[in-house]
């Protein structure tokens, strides 16, 4: 705008002067903008992109290739096209990144008329998340430079990174504990009035188990199954607040936090044991949904920022998955916890009140915590006072040892860890730590009291 505007006055001034040379040149300049914008504006137009991932779901480690097509529909050749594919900012500055780029995801090409390119490149994540690749940010223009034109194509990919899952060692499956040795208040009774399905009869079942209309229908015997009246099972609670997290420890802990979750949820799961899930995190995709995408850029940098994360969020409405069993709970947690953000928001303490109506009273109550503070202290000390059995799995920093103790009673001295614990013990909790990995597998291998 500022050339034409120059040209403009250039050539009013040279028509005052009667300058006929300076009056030519500006006719050709003037000319030469006009046609330089006109074919950056047809040239961005008739660009279009499409873009293919092999796969919607992944674990961590594994490959996603992701191919770039970008077609010139018109027939006048494109003499430049920069091509970018957007990916998360903040999980590449990490260090380490969170996803690791084999080849490349921009490229400056040439694109002849009615014809296409490709780009190829391959992700590697190493980490659990649920990312977003894309959309497509395309600029080309005229062939001084003077006009630049961008282009928003493609919808976005959605790529959701499940957790680790762990193994937990200590227990038998086969003998159907559900977090190590337990105390029941109530016997394991079948409940005659909760039928649960239907199976072929075997020796020894009783009369009154017998399906009649069904073994009329099929001429063969076949029985009742019942739902038992007390199952066993837990509720998992999720601290992921900002502020139970510091940043010396992080990304470690809060990643511990939520392996140390999915291997449990596994482990009920496996059992055939009620399971659920609450956090005051945020979802992802819930996050994605609020904010939308915008389309219309006036520079690259307007462009880059609109698809980047926003860093805080006030959300005041836990993430729930209700304490059910059945074969499709872990596979919700396990979503669940994929697209899991750390929130500015819901107090833990306060996410147990809201939640608290919606978890059953025959499910222990298993607490994973980044930090205890008073009212979290309280807060689990109610539940335990109302008549749930309540275990607190408090977070570590990994290799942090208090002098004279063993390895396997390392605190966060410096952090007050020490006392933070002693909120918890002095409120009748039963209290466990991790600092690692390792660790998560020995939680169950002590018993859990009811």
């Amino acid at each position: 705008m500022r050339w034409l505007l120059a040209g403009i006055l250039l050539l009013l001034f040279g028509i005052a002067l009667q300058l006929g040379l300076l009056v030519y040149a500006m006719y050709a300049l003037l000319g030469v903008i006009l046609l330089s914008r006109y074919l950056a504006r047809q040239w961005i137009e008739n660009l279009s992109a499409t873009r293919e991932c092999n796969r919607d779901v992944s674990e961590i480690g594994d490959k996603v290739a992701v191919a770039v097509r970008v077609k010139n529909e018109g027939g006048v050749p494109v003499p430049w096209v920069l091509l970018e594919d957007s990916l998360p900012k903040d999980a590449l500055a990490e260090r380490p990144p969170r996803i690791k780029v084999e080849g490349r995801r921009m490229a400056l090409m040439q694109i002849g008329g009615r014809n296409e390119k490709t780009l190829l490149y391959q992700l590697t994540f190493k980490r659990r998340g649920y990312y977003q690749i894309g959309p497509v940010l395309i600029e080309s223009g005229d062939l001084f430079g003077l006009h630049r034109r961008f282009k928003v194509v493609t919808e976005p990919h959605f790529v959701m990174v499940y957790p680790k899952v762990i193994p937990l060692i200590g227990y038998d499956l086969s003998s159907r504990r559900p977090i190590g040795e337990i105390k029941m208040t109530h016997r394991l009774f079948e409940d005659p009035t909760r039928v649960a399905g239907v199976r072929p009869y075997q020796r020894g079942d009783a009369l009154n188990r017998i399906h009649w209309k069904a073994t009329a229908r099929t001429g063969e015997l076949h029985s009742r199954i019942f739902d038992p009246s007390t199952v066993a099972g837990a509720t998992i609670l999720l601290d992921f607040h900002q502020d139970s997290y510091p940043m010396q420890g992080e990304p470690h802990r809060s990643e511990l936090g939520i392996t140390t979750a999915a291997s449990f949820a596994n482990a009920l799961c496996q059992l055939g044991q009620q399971v659920g899930f609450v956090s005051n995190g945020r979802d992802a995709a819930d996050r994605i949904r609020e904010e939308g995408i915008n389309r219309e850029f006036r520079t690259r940098d307007t462009a880059q920022q609109e698809f980047q994360t926003e860093t805080e969020n006030t959300r005041l409405r836990p993430v729930i998955v209700e304490t059910q069993r059945g074969p499709e709970q872990f596979q919700q947690i396990r979503e669940a916890l994929a697209r899991l953000e750390k929130t500015d928001g819901l107090p833990f303490s306060q996410m147990i009140a809201e939640a608290t109506s919606r978890m059953p009273r025959d499910a222990t109550v298993v607490a994973i915590l980044g930090d205890v503070t008073t009212e979290t202290a309280i807060a689990l000390g109610n539940l335990r006072r109302n008549g749930y059995a309540v275990t607190a799995l408090v977070i570590f920093q990994d290799g942090s040892t208090v002098s004279g103790e063993s390895s396997g009673a390392r605190f966060l001295d410096a952090d007050g860890m020490v006392d933070k614990l002693g909120r918890l013990i002095a409120e009748g909790l039963d209290v466990r730590h991790v600092d690692n990995e390792a660790g998560i597998a020995q939680l169950c291998s002590d018993q859990l009291i009811r």
